[in-house]
């Protein structure tokens, strides 16, 4: 498949409108990290923002950064760090799970909704996107939002340009809100509790007045794999205080103290601490370098051990839990069952089950995403249809059987 990389808006609107009046299709990639998440795209060509690279504009002062969507991670994160700041919502990377290589943009973070473990407190991807620019169908150029907080014009078209995996448009400049990076951060793990008294504690620990940035858990059959094997033995529960180093020493002591009589507490330094929370953002206990399936559910917090407890009467599965149990990794042991999944999403409250990874096969019979009910249905058709009239953007991305 050819890849073309634009070096301009210009140019990049220009092939759009080539293929979308000779009826072709095109294939959105950035860095390639993030290309296997979705149901397969057939697309007659590849469009790179590769070529789209840059800061715009950063003023750490005002704590807004502007960036062309082809940018490396990297880099922007680089540019943060020299300015003790950071993107709060701390994008998962893909590559670990997805098999993949490459370095990830700003734009595929965008493009995705990604986020990591401080989603809990701050909200995901798009609750920081601000403004954007990008290619519609059509091969036209349109922006909405801006580089101001309080600007608010074109607010839905940026939300909604988040999480759409490059169907409605090609992301070609985004701004985005920043914070300022803690100095300080450490972590309490409780030791040997089963899922559901992990749940428990961890609903407990959010209640308390002492700000938990990260709450997790790691069954048995996960913790070794996190931390190169060094949490204390058993089941562990984790817990992230972040700030300033005096505040965080005190609140750590108060979460303990109110911890205690849940399991046997200790205490991770910040370098720990920072592996720990990034591991647990990437999946690594399921970065095996395979295609067998992998589940991201997202459930009400508490929820997520019960939804475990009950797919494991019908089906072989390992998994970790984030966001207080509210997001649940589920790797299978043979197919990853789709129906059974979503039914029991469903039995427990309902929430929205994503197919990873799976091998090829599998991923041609089930949705990626989770089936929409058919109004919404039929008002994503719509607003797809007004971006995007000729069909050129990541045909079949969202869902299976869309035309190519």
């Amino acid at each position: 498949m050819a890849m073309l990389t634009p070096a301009s808006e210009i140019e990049a609107a220009g092939l759009i409108r080539d293929h979308a009046s000779s009826g072709r299709t095109l294939e959105i990639v950035g860095g390639g990290t993030r290309g296997g998440i979705g149901n397969p795209v057939r697309a007659d060509a590849q469009l790179s923002s590769g070529g789209l690279t840059g800061i715009v504009a950063y003023n750490p002062a005002e704590m807004v950064m502007t960036v062309k969507a082809g940018t490396p991670l990297a880099e922007i994160e680089q540019a943060l760090d020299a300015a003790g700041q950071m993107m709060a919502f701390e994008p998962i990377d893909h590559r670990g799970i997805m098999a993949t290589t490459g370095e990830p943009t700003i734009g595929g973070v965008f493009a995705v909704n990604a986020c990591g473990p401080r989603r809990l407190l701050v909200g995901a991807a798009r609750d920081h996107l601000l403004g954007l620019r990008l290619i519609n169908g059509q091969g036209e150029i349109v922006q909405a939002g801006g580089r101001v907080m309080k600007n608010v014009t074109g607010l839905d078209l940026v939300k909604l340009m988040a999480g759409s995996h490059g169907t409605l448009g090609l992301l070609s400049e985004v701004t985005f809100k920043v914070l300022p990076r803690p100095r300080d951060q450490l972590t309490l793990v409780l030791s040997g509790l089963d899922d559901a008294q992990a749940s428990r504690a961890m609903a407990a620990a959010m209640a308390l007045p002492v700000e938990v940035s990260a709450a997790a858990h790691l069954p048995v059959t996960v913790h070794h794999k996190i931390l190169a094997g060094r949490l204390p033995d058993g089941p562990a529960t984790v817990l992230r205080l972040e700030g300033m180093q005096a505040s965080v020493v005190i609140r750590l002591e108060k979460l303990a103290a109110a911890m205690a009589r849940a399991g046997a507490v200790t205490r991770l330094d910040a370098d720990e601490s920072a592996v720990l929370w990034r591991e647990i953002r990437d999946v690594a206990p399921y970065g095996d370098g395979t295609d067998r399936p992998l589940w991201r559910v997202s459930v009400a917090p508490g929820m997520g051990e019960a939804l475990v407890a009950d797919l494991r009467l019908e089906a072989g599965i390992d998994a970790f839990y984030d966001w207080q149990g509210g997001l649940v990794w589920m790797r299978m042991e043979a197919d990853p069952d789709a129906d059974l999944v979503r039914r029991h999403v469903r039995s427990v409250g309902g929430g929205h089950a994503t197919l990873m990874r799976a091998p090829m096969e599998a991923r041609q019979r089930a949705s990626a995403f989770e089936p929409l009910a058919p109004a919404v249905a039929l008002l994503n058709q719509r607003v797809r249809e007004k971006f995007d009239p000729a069909g050129v953007f990541n045909p079949g991305r969202m869902a299976r059987g869309e035309a190519a």
